[in-house]
């Protein structure tokens, strides 16, 4: 698992002062950064390789603006060329939104998917967490 802890911003905020819903899904972009890391250690996005098949965000309960958040990252999936990443927001020890993206190693030369290296994958597997015991 990776974990990373933000801190809500005022601008972040609905008109109500919760978190408003299109946050959640820059928060879990922002903690990709290390599955990104994987696949392209120096972030060149002259030689990104990486592409989103899939987004689902689903939320839990209200957030507020004064609490930091914890993100939390698993690889739910492994197949030959994508994989899941399964995320979870976390405020005052309660999940309060969780999400999966399908995000495929992608050549943008030959403009078709590419099959997951045994060095990528072993990486993968070290973050890797059954999606049923972790939403149970």
């Amino acid at each position: 698992m990776f974990s990373e802890f933000h801190q809500p911003r005022f601008s972040e905020t609905d008109a109500l002062g919760h978190i408003n819903n299109t946050v959640v899904p820059i928060w879990f972009e922002a903690a990709r950064v290390p599955v990104f890391q994987i696949f392209n250690p120096e972030q060149d996005l002259s030689n990104w390789n990486l592409i989103i098949a899939k987004v689902e965000v689903n939320f839990l309960a209200q957030m507020g603006y004064q609490d930091r958040v914890e993100i939390r990252s698993h690889i739910s999936k492994i197949g030959n060329s994508s994989f899941n990443v399964l995320q979870e927001v976390w405020q005052n020890q309660q999940r309060v939104a969780w999400g999966e993206c399908v995000m495929v190693k992608f050549d943008y030369r030959a403009n078709r998917a590419s099959p997951i290296s045994d060095f990528e994958r072993n990486q993968l597997s070290a973050h890797q967490t059954d999606k049923s015991q972790l939403l149970a």
